[in-house]
């Protein structure tokens, strides 16, 4: 069988070009951490049930990137595997061109959207297979979701996809021990274009790479996007790549949105508290002697999370009502979503800032 040009949906075949391509609704996704079941009856403990997303709601335009942000065991890297089928939501729904593909559970099901929405994961040395070459790892999207199965056209297409991530075409019959952390990276990237699919989830892509090949990888990522209108769900804990590759951004904390906007907004009016004490950890390269407040103490344990806000213990400005009562978001002056009662309350003023976090264009 020959391999048929893979034509990408137009504004024609699709159901609702106006609609957002991804849309997450009220999204959970609970893990059981308990001991096993004889262990609980002798010892008389309970079921423990560890909260790694707890009601997270966002959408995605077409062609943009929606990022998440937060430190590590806040849910980001849940949010993602949930997002793509490789975890069930235990509550919530996940929107693909308004079909809710959280709802099916068979791969037959799931089937017509699998190559549009493909993955990158954070360790280019752990998601290629070691045995196989280069060239068997992009092909494999082809042949499992296209068919394809003759020889020429397989070679001929992961040609143009190893070309297509400054790679060379000759690349393929070598083995993935052969390549520095980039290159593998850019491996990874030509087997997620393989099937041509809408939506990239990016899980950290850059963050086991060194500052210099980061910038390489970010910059090849965006003309990606807008050479093929791609949508991005990009995740990482580093504020400089995400100011440069996002249009919107969301601040996630202990399994939860806290505050959420466009990119200048969060960066220049960040009004969360969680969310300006991140903003602090970047360095002040103009010196504007500007007072910082780190980020104190640790995130609570998501199996035993604090009543309340899940901020309250490390927030300056906590009072009884966060102790007692979680917050939900509200639109801020300045057009951010912001879950917190001093803000709502008028306790914490607007702070507005001139931060735009360089990152390197090597």
């Amino acid at each position: 069988m020959t391999a048929q040009p893979i034509a990408r949906p137009t504004a024609a075949t699709r159901p609702d070009t106006d609609r957002p391509l991804v849309q997450v609704d009220g999204l959970a996704r609970y893990f059981d951490v308990s001991k096993p079941f004889l262990n609980r009856l002798f010892e008389g403990d309970k079921r423990q049930i560890l909260k790694a997303v707890d009601g997270v709601s966002f959408e995605i335009p077409r062609g943009q990137t929606f990022s998440l942000v937060g430190e590590s065991g806040c849910g980001k890297s849940t949010i993602a595997r949930t997002v793509v089928g490789l975890y069930p939501p235990s509550r919530g729904k996940v929107m693909f061109e308004g079909a809710e593909i959280s709802a099916l559970t068979t791969r037959r099901a799931m089937l017509p959207y699998r190559n549009r929405i493909q993955m990158i994961f954070q360790d280019p040395y752990a998601s290629l297979n070691p045995r196989w070459r280069v060239r068997d790892i992009i092909a494999e999207p082809l042949t499992a979701h296209h068919n394809v199965t003759d020889t020429g056209a397989i070679d001929r297409r992961v040609g143009e996809l190893l070309s297509l991530v400054n790679l060379s075409p000759k690349d393929g019959a070598k083995f993935p021990h052969e390549f520095s952390g980039g290159q593998r990276q850019r491996i990874s990237i030509a087997r997620a274009l393989a099937s041509q699919p809408d939506f990239l989830v990016c899980d950290e892509p850059t963050s086991a790479l060194d500052v210099s090949v980061q910038a390489q990888i970010l910059n090849l990522m965006k003309d990606l996007q807008t050479q093929f209108g791609l949508t991005y769900l990009f995740i990482s804990h580093n504020l400089q790549v995400v100011y440069h590759v996002s249009d919107r951004v969301g601040v996630m904390y202990l399994g939860r949105l806290v505050e959420w906007s466009d990119k200048k907004t969060l960066f220049t009016h960040p009004r969360h508290p969680y969310t300006r004490m991140l903003l602090d950890t970047i360095p002040d390269l103009d010196m504007t002697g500007r007072e910082r407040q780190p980020v104190a103490g640790e995130v609570p344990n998501p199996i035993n999370p604090p009543s309340g806000c899940p901020f309250h213990p490390r927030c300056p400005h906590a009072e009884d009502r966060c102790r007692a009562e979680l917050p939900t978001a509200k639109p801020s002056p300045e057009g951010s979503m912001v879950a917190c009662h001093a803000v709502e309350e008028g306790r914490l003023p607007a702070e507005p800032r001139q931060v735009a976090p360089a990152v390197a264009t090597a």
